[in-house]
Formats: C-alpha cells, sequence, structure tokens
C-alpha cells in the first residue's frame, strides 16, 4: 500500500454554540475512541458565541477551548484547524458520538493514502418518518453516489485540508459537501462503513417541508443559496426529547 505521508498525530475539532446539553458525550467518546486505539491525540472545541455553559463543560473533559464570535460554522470549523497540532484532522459535531471502530477507521484510511473521507451515520433517539426516509436515502443512495462525507464527521490529513483551502468561509451551511468535493479532486476520498451516531433533534424539531426547500434550493441554486443564514441550524432548538431547564 502506498503511504504517502508520515502521520503521527490526531486533532479532533468540534465546532460549537450552545452545547451544553451534548458536548460533554461527545468528547467523552472521542478520549475512549483514541485511547482504545492507542493514538496521540487532542481534541478542540470551537466555541462560537455560545451564551451557555458549553466552553466550560468542554474545559472540564479535557478539551482545549478556543473561543470564537463567527456564527457560522465554516468559520468555527476552521479556526479549530488554525489552532490543531496533529496531521490528521477529524471534524466531529457537538452532538455526535464516536467510536474506536470509526477513529481506527479513519487513521487507517489516511495512513494508507486517502487525503479524507468520512463515515455512515445513524440518527440516535426518536426520528419522524420523512426521517427515516431521508436517512435511508442518504446511507444507501446518495452517500455510495456521491462519495460526500456528511458534516458530523468528517476527517482529512492537514496537507489535503490545506491544499482543499479548508471550509469555503463563505458558506453557512453545506460546507461539508463542498470541502468533500475539493478533497475528491485532490486524491483519494473515502466513505469507511463504521458508523457514528448523531443527534436526531433537528429532524425532530422541523418540519420535513423545510428540509425539502432545502434541499431543492441547493439543487436548483447551488451552494450559493447557503451564503447566509438559512435553515434549521442557525434559529433557536426545540428538542422536546431533550429536557429544557
Amino acid at each position: 500500500m502506498l503511504i504517502t505521508e508520515r502521520l503521527t498525530m490526531l486533532s479532533f475539532i468540534i465546532p460549537a454554540h450552545n452545547e451544553e446539553r451534548l458536548i460533554a458525550q461527545t468528547i467523552r467518546s472521542l478520549h475512549d475512541a483514541a485511547t482504545a486505539i492507542g493514538e496521540p491525540y487532542e481534541i478542540i472545541v470551537a466555541d462560537d458565541a455560545s451564551t451557555d455553559v458549553t466552553a466550560s463543560i468542554a474545559a472540564a473533559g479535557g478539551a482545549r477551548v478556543v473561543s470564537v464570535s463567527f456564527r457560522q460554522i465554516s468559520a468555527a470549523r476552521n479556526a479549530g484547524a488554525a489552532a490543531a497540532q496533529g496531521d490528521m484532522l477529524v471534524f466531529v459535531d457537538a452532538d455526535t458520538r464516536v467510536t474506536a471502530a470509526v477513529v481506527g477507521a479513519a487513521v487507517r484510511a489516511m495512513r494508507e493514502g486517502a487525503v479524507g473521507g468520512g463515515s455512515r451515520a445513524r440518527f440516535e433517539g426518536r426520528v419522524p418518518f420523512y426521517g427515516r426516509i431521508m436517512a435511508w436515502a442518504w446511507l444507501e443512495i446518495i452517500q455510495p453516489l456521491t462519495r460526500v462525507a456528511a458534516g458530523c464527521f468528517i476527517f482529512c490529513t492537514r496537507s489535503s485540508f490545506e491544499a482543499a483551502g479548508g471550509f469555503d468561509p463563505s458558506l453557512y451551511a453545506a460546507e461539508d459537501v463542498i470541502l468533500s468535493r475539493r478533497l475528491g479532486r485532490l486524491g483519494r476520498f473515502v466513505i469507511v462503513r463504521e458508523e457514528v451516531v448523531t443527534s436526531g433533534r433537528s429532524l425532530r424539531s422541523n418540519s420535513g417541508f423545510e428540509f425539502l426547500r432545502l434541499a431543492v434550493n441547493f439543487v436548483w441554486r447551488g451552494p450559493g443559496f447557503f451564503t447566509t443564514r438559512r435553515g434549521p441550524w442557525y434559529g433557536p432548538r426545540n428538542d422536546p426529547d431533550i429536557p429544557t431547564e
């Protein structure tokens, strides 16, 4: 197998805005996974203008917190990457749990020459009927055909990330799609079979019509549709399955 560069350290990067309810379990899963596979690692939380205790929870969990005020996920991800010291970057959403199997698969892929990739993902908790259809279509049709990583878990070597220009700073969403395409033009981009578990809160809190509207506009108008804050990612969260305090 061709190994293009010597890769020695993992940097997990978590963009976060008001994630006090879920970020602790995400950080804990990263510690457990990296320890299980015996890899040197760090965890960086790019805390993007949180008004809750996300930053203090992250720090207490052993993460290094980088405070930014963008309210834009692309910029937060890039800020985390700029602060990272590792040569393997793994971007994980604050509501996503990983396993040793999926992190190990990502590391093997990069050490075997892949520029980057993603994984399969399943939603946690109650998911409405339209969400189950969307998840099936993504896993069984769209992702295998497009080789695009879901933003909840996307990995790449630092050199490839820099060559691709990082996440597009003009976008407020679909930044994972664009980075996947850019990385794919640089070399082998893989979707590993192992999966992560991510929250189904967006599906529970928003209608199928809203997601259909966003998808149609993205297909019709391209990434430019997301150069402003559109969609449920930037609105107030109202997840009935996560108790409020």
